[in-house]
C-alpha cells in the first residue's frame, strides 16, 4: 500500500531543546519557536486505522489552548509529563471531516463534519473492562491512561499513538466523535471542547441560588466560564476580574454582570460587591475577611490563584479551572477559610436533576441557542493557516493584550 505523507507540528522530546526553548519563551518568543525548537513543521505518515470501530478525520480547524502553549514553549509543569509519550501531534479542538471509516462503524459517514471528544479513557484504549473512573462517567480522569493498545497520554495530542489536530488527518475512536448540526459554524464547533470544559466546572461547583459568584481571568477559558455560568444559572450574579479593557467588553456581553480590574487595583470594586474587609499585611497582598461563597479561578498563574483564594469566602467553594503552572502560592487562605477547593480538568457524563449526558452533549444543547451560539463563536478572533504557526502562537501568547480571544488553525481542503 502507497504511504502518504501529511503536514504536521511535531513537539520532540529533547532535553537540549526544552532547555533552550523554555530560556527563550518568556522574553523572546518568536524565537523560541526558531531552529532550536521542540516545536517543528514536519512531513510525517497519514495514520491508519488502529481497529474497526475507528475513523480518519481531515483536520477542518483546530485550537490553540493555553494547554498546548505550555508544551509548545516548555513553560508549563512537568508533572504531566508522566502521562504523556513523545513525539507528538499536539491540538485537541478540533472540528473535522470524516475521510474514512472502520468496517465495524455503523452510525457514521464519510463526508460528517464532527467534534472530537480528545480523553483517552478505557474505551479509547480497547480495554476489556472499564476502570471505576470510566465506570462513573469520569473517563477524563482514567486511570489507564498509560495502558492498553496505545502509548501513554491522557487525550489525543499528548499521546505519540494518536496524533491531535495540528496535523493535516489523524484518527480518532467512534466514543471520540460528535456530530454537529449544519448551523453550527466551525468556530463554534472548535469551541464545544473547551466550552465543555467550562460547563464541567460550572457543575462541579454546585451552585445554588444567586449567588454572586467570581470569576477570575477573562481568557478564553473565564469567559466560557461566564457564558456557561449565565446559561446554566439564569438567576446568578456574575463578577469577573479582567486585565484587559477587551477581555471586560467580552465578559460583559457574555453576561458578567459586574467587571473588575485585575490585582490589587481590584480590591475595593470587589469589597463593594459583596460587602468584604479588605485587611493590610506586613508584606504582600491583603487578606480579605468575607468574600464570594463560590469563585472560578480560570488562569493558571500562582497570582492568580492568590487572588481567588483571597477572594473567597469562608468555608466557600473554589474551582480551579485554569491549568495550573509550577509557580508557587502563598496557601495560607485556603487553610484559613476553610475553602472547599476543587480541581476541574475536563469533562464526563454529566448528572443534572434526573437526567445523564455527556458534557459534550449539553454544550451542543447550549449551542442550540443561536444568541448563545453567536456571542461565544466571537471569541475566535484570529485564524491562521498552518503554515503561519510561529506567528500563531506567538499572538495566542498575547491573546488579550491584543485584544483577541481564541486562535486557531485552518486546513485547505
Amino acid at each position: 500500500m502507497r504511504q502518504v505523507s501529511v503536514k504536521a507540528l511535531v513537539v520532540s522530546k529533547s532535553i537540549p531543546r526544552w532547555l533552550v526553548t523554555r530560556a527563550l519563551s518568556k522574553r523572546f518568543p518568536r524565537l523560541s519557536l526558531g531552529p532550536t525548537a521542540v516545536l517543528r513543521m514536519k512531513d510525517v505518515q497519514e495514520p491508519a486505522l488502529p481497529g474497526p470501530d475507528w475513523v480518519k478525520v481531515r483536520t477542518i480547524m483546530s485550537g490553540i489552548c493555553g494547554s498546548d502553549l505550555v508544551v509548545v514553549m516548555c513553560r508549563g509543569s512537568l508533572y504531566l509529563s508522566g502521562f504523556t509519550s513523545f513525539p507528538l501531534v499536539p491540538g485537541h479542538e478540533v472540528v473535522a471531516e470524516i475521510i474514512e471509516v472502520g468496517e465495524g462503524v455503523e452510525e457514521f459517514q464519510v463526508g460528517e463534519r464532527v467534534a472530537i471528544e480528545p480523553a483517552l479513557g478505557c474505551t479509547v484504549r480497547g480495554m476489556p473492562d472499564l476502570c471505576p473512573q470510566c465506570a462513573a462517567g469520569r473517563y477524563a480522569n482514567c486511570v489507564r491512561t498509560t495502558e492498553g493498545e496505545f502509548s501513554a497520554g491522557l487525550q489525543i495530542g499528548y499521546c505519540r499513538s494518536l496524533p491531535g489536530g495540528w496535523g493535516e488527518r489523524f484518527v480518532a475512536h467512534t466514543a471520540q466523535l460528535h456530530r454537529v448540526p449544519d448551523d453550527f459554524s466551525d468556530e463554534a464547533t472548535v469551541l464545544l471542547e473547551p466550552l465543555s470544559c467550562a460547563i464541567h466546572g460550572v457543575l462541579r461547583a454546585g451552585i445554588e441560588g444567586s449567588g454572586p459568584v467570581l470569576v477570575v481571568g477573562c481568557g478564553v477559558v473565564g469567559l466560557l466560564t461566564i457564558a456557561a455560568l449565565r446559561a446554566l444559572q439564569p438567576e446568578c450574579r456574575i463578577v469577573a476580574v479582567a486585565k484587559y479593557e477587551s477581555q471586560k467588553r467580552m465578559a460583559m456581553d457574555l453576561g458578567a454582570n459586574v467587571v473588575s480590574g485585575a490585582g490589587v487595583g481590584g480590591y475595593a470594586q470587589l469589597s463593594d460587591e459583596v460587602g468584604a474587609r479588605v485587611l493590610s499585611v506586613i508584606r504582600g497582598k491583603p487578606a480579605v475577611s468575607g468574600g464570594f461563597p463560590v469563585v472560578f479561578e480560570c488562569v493558571g498563574t500562582s497570582a492568580a490563584l492568590e487572588d481567588a483564594m483571597r477572594w473567597t469566602m469562608e468555608n466557600g467553594t473554589l474551582v480551579a479551572l485554569g491549568m495550573p503552572s509550577d509557580a508557587k502560592a502563598d496557601l495560607t487562605p485556603l487553610w484559613h477559610q476553610e475553602v472547599r477547593f476543587i480541581g476541574s480538568y475536563a469533562y464526563g457524563i454529566e448528572r443534572t436533576g434526573d437526567k445523564e449526558m455527556k458534557t459534550f452533549e449539553l454544550a451542543k444543547h447550549l449551542m442550540k441557542d443561536g444568541n448563545f451560539r453567536s456571542g461565544v463563536s466571537r471569541l475566535v478572533s484570529h485564524r491562521f493557516p498552518i503554515e503561519r504557526y510561529r506567528e500563531a502562537i506567538v499572538k495566542a501568547g498575547r491573546a488579550g493584550r491584543l485584544g483577541g480571544g481564541k486562535m486557531v488553525f485552518t486546513f485547505p481542503d
